[in-house]
Order: structure tokens, then sequence, then C-alpha cells
């Protein structure tokens, strides 16, 4: 895989309503090395604009009839971490299913991005395998009101240095071997906080993570993936808990946050990416515009999409935050397009 000469991505990022850096300081900021040059070419030409279908191949949502369950594991550092599995009826039919491991955001927690997200509908309707893991917080055996130490980021996950990659590869490994998980076709999904850990596992565990698909986050680690990534990141132009074209956001933490477009552009950098980015209008919505990095190692892809007038909150799903996360957009379903991007990524 080519790589970029150094890419330093550092970012502390905000999720439901912006959580603190591990050092409480909220004048913090973190920075990420120019990642705009591919194949030492600057600014590199945007193609002329082509059609993206933010559904293609994905069959809508249908009611979930499959199983639930939930489960807890005792992690390298110590702590039992708990979370939901949700295996649908399609299964049944034999043969193992991609999995996705789906990331709440900060202050959020695994059920209720479960219920949030419709994940469950979209893998009933696509079969694959979705698991809800729990971040934790200040006080041992609360299952609410959870943060994911992403790097810098957010509290009181990182403060405490929790080890929530850790936990995550040995569920990953734990679900692999218990579950009719395809291990080639791991795939990962978050929210803001969660985006932001989603970034850190594309950057510290490529051997087993094949692609994430998120929407509003930034990178809050240096990054050196093993292996080619691929990368869907969906946010909204409208987002002021992580702005656009970074800055401090609306939290409480005040922190001041690279731009998101640094993300998908330095891991188009890091994957080798040859051709990009190409910007690409959805024929159906005006507000909605993709800029796709493509014949990238491995296979590999990294598409950026941004969402005009869409705040924070996860787009197409109702939520009962809106004072922390905006009023929902709803003209774009963020669960079925990042299933669509995830499910289109060849194995490696």
């Amino acid at each position: 895989m080519k790589s970029a000469a150094r890419l330093l991505l550092a970012a502390c990022a905000l999720l439901l309503v912006g959580c603190s850096g591990p050092s409480g300081d909220a004048s913090s900021t973190s920075s990420i090395s120019p990642s705009s040059t591919i194949n030492g070419t600057s600014d590199p030409t945007v193609a002329s604009p082509s059609t993206y279908d933010p559904y293609a191949g994905t069959l809508a949502a249908i009611d979930p009839s499959g199983r639930s369950s939930e489960g807890f594991i005792t992690t390298p550092d110590g702590r039992v971490r708990t979370y939901r599995l949700y295996m649908p009826a399609s299964a049944e039919s034999g043969g193992r299913l991609p999995l996705l491991m789906a990331l709440h955001g900060g202050l959020g927690w695994g059920a209720q991005f479960e219920a949030n997200s419709g994940f469950d509908g979209l893998a009933e309707a696509n079969r694959f395998i979705v698991a809800y893991p729990d971040g934790t917080n200040n006080r041992p055996g609360d299952t609410k009101l959870l943060t994911w130490n992403g790097g810098l980021c957010c509290r009181p996950a990182a403060g405490l240095q929790v080890d929530d990659v850790g936990f995550l590869r040995a569920l990953i490994d734990r679900l692999e071997a218990e579950q009719p998980v395809d291990p080639s076709r791991v795939l990962v999904t978050g929210h803001s906080n969660g985006a932001i850990l989603a970034y850190r596992l594309a950057c510290e565990l490529s051997d087993q993570i094949l692609a994430i698909g998120v929407q509003s986050g930034v990178v809050g680690v240096p990054c050196h993936p093993s292996q080619p990534v691929s990368v869907f990141h969906l946010h909204g132009l409208a987002d002021s808990n992580i702005p656009i074209e970074g800055g401090r956001g609306s939290g409480p933490s005040a922190v001041e946050f690279p731009s998101p477009r640094e993300a998908a552009s330095g891991f188009a950098a890091l994957d080798g990416c040859q051709v990009g980015p190409t910007e690409q209008s959805d024929a159906s919505n005006a507000d909605v515009l993709s800029r796709l990095w493509s014949q990238c190692a491995g296979g590999s892809e990294v598409r950026f999409v941004t969402v005009t007038g869409a705040s924070h909150a996860w787009m197409g799903h109702p939520t009962s935050a809106q004072n922390l996360v905006g009023t929902p957009y709803m003209a774009l379903d963020a669960s079925r397009a990042i299933w669509s991007f995830l499910a289109g990524v060849a194995p490696r």
C-alpha cells in the first residue's frame, strides 16, 4: 500500500454533546498534516460531476423478526464490557454473514443507537449481523450516558484511558468464534464520538476491519494502518457540534476541531488512491454532494458526502435529543447510505 509521507491525524471529538479531552483542557487543539496531495500532485483535479445513488445495491429496511441478545466480555484492561447483538431471521438460511459493529455517540448507549439507527431492519432485509457495544462512564455498572476513547476524546473514557480498541478486538474475536460471521467482512459504523472511535479502529485494527462508514467524526490518533481500509464519511453542512470547516464545536467542551474533510482526504492518501476526488451529485436530492477517491490499494475507496442543511443528528431518523444534536435531516437515511457503501466493499 502506498502511504503518504507521514500523516498525523489528531483530533478531539464531540458526539451528542461534545466531550472534553483527557486533560480536561477545553481550549486544546489538534492538527492533521496536509493530505490533499495524492501521488505527489497538489490540489488534484476534480472530475466532472456524475451521479451518486446513496442507496445503490441495498434493500429498504423491513420489520426485524430476528433475535436480539445481550452479552458481556472481560477485556484486557480488566473491565467487564457489555454489548447487544442482533441476528436476522434470514441468517437461518445458512452461510456466513457480514458483521457490522455499530458505535453509539457520546452520551448514548448501545440500545439507544439500536433504536435510533434502524440497523436491525436493514440487517433483516440485507442479511448481516449487527453488534451494538456499550461505551463507559465514571460509574461502573452504568448503562447509559456513555463515551468512547477515540484518542484525544471523549471524557470520561479518554480521561480514564479505557482500552476500547482492546474491547472491540476481543468482541470481534468472540463473535467470529461463536456466530456465523464472515471474518473477511467485518465492518464498523459510528456516530460522532462513535465515528471518532471507528476512525481509530481503521487506524489500529486494519488487520480485522475491512471498512468503516460514519457520520460526523474526525480522526483523533496518529494513523498508521497496516492494511488499506475503505472509508465512507457523511457530514451535515449545518453540523455545529463538529463544524465542517473545523473550529470550535457547539458543545460544552469548546474544542477546536480540524476540518472533518481532512479525515477523508487523509485516508485517501494512506490508501494510495490514484484517482480523485471525483464529484458526484444525487439526481434526486440537490442537498447531497459526494466526493470519491478510487483506484486505491487493495481495492479500497474513500467517499466523503456532505448534505446541505443537515445538523449533527443521525440523518433520516427521529431523535429525542434535538436540544443536543439539532433537528434530524430527514431527506437522507444515514443508515441505508452507510450500508450501501459498506456492502459494496470487496474483501481484501
